[in-house]
């Protein structure tokens, strides 16, 4: 019992195990990797940070088994461990974020990123391109927008910028930080794969946003989708 209860204050204030569930962040997570989340620290950009589906873009997931309830609880997880997803944060609030300049790559406040260190490569050594979706947008106040390492296979802020709600079209693209769990610290399992994470230097240079963050997010041009 007493093991139980340190698990759960850990799994609560310190860190949490994840799984990852798909191929959207390849080669940085492959799916099945176990990575650890640190809760008690700041965002940074260039960060891979693990959230709660923020608005639906996950499908529904099945009724998980008892078991599952108990080693979720716990802090251990499991295959059907629902609801959350993982991928890169690029663009924290007031940032603009802007795909392509005319190199074709991805630049936030007017700096442009070399993002070959992380994004996918084929095994024939092809690499994705940042972004074939192109968009110019601004982050709304505590939001971040994401974006995974195999753009191809990822369905990320990018694909959500005219998804309709409440707020208007596009809004849910961007994810609340309150849902944020927190950066992933590093790769446990396999051992094979066991490593530590740290934010790419490419977003070392990227400046400040030059004014406020605005309420709602601002988005061009509309009616993006993937």
């Amino acid at each position: 019992m007493g093991a139980v209860i340190v698990s759960s204050l850990l799994r609560a204030f310190v860190g949490q195990m994840f799984i990852i569930p798909s191929a959207s962040m390849q080669n940085t997570l492959l799916e099945g990797d176990r990575v650890v989340v640190q809760k008690l620290t700041d965002l940074h950009r260039g960060d891979v940070v693990v959230f709660k589906d923020p608005a639906h873009w996950l499908p529904e997931p099945g009724p998980a088994r008892p078991v599952d309830r108990l080693l979720g609880f716990i802090g251990i997880p499991t295959a059907s461990s629902p609801g959350h997803l993982i991928k890169r944060a690029i663009g924290l609030p007031g940032d603009t974020v802007v795909c392509c300049d005319d190199q074709g790559r991805v630049t936030i406040n007017g700096t442009a990123l070399d993002e070959t260190s992380y994004l996918y490569t084929s095994p024939g050594g092809e690499q994705v391109a940042p972004s074939v979706v192109k968009f110019s947008v601004v982050v709304p106040r505590d939001h971040i927008f994401v974006m995974g390492d195999h753009r191809d296979d990822s369905f990320d802020s990018r694909c959500h910028l005219s998804d309709l709600s409440a707020m208007g079209p596009g809004q849910t693209a961007f994810v609340p930080e309150s849902d944020v769990v927190g950066p992933a610290f590093a790769i446990v399992s396999p051992f094979s794969r066991a490593t530590r994470f740290r934010a790419p230097p490419t977003f070392t240079p990227v400046p400040a946003p030059i004014g406020p963050a605005p309420e709602r997010a601002t988005i061009e041009p509309a009616g993006i989708s993937c």
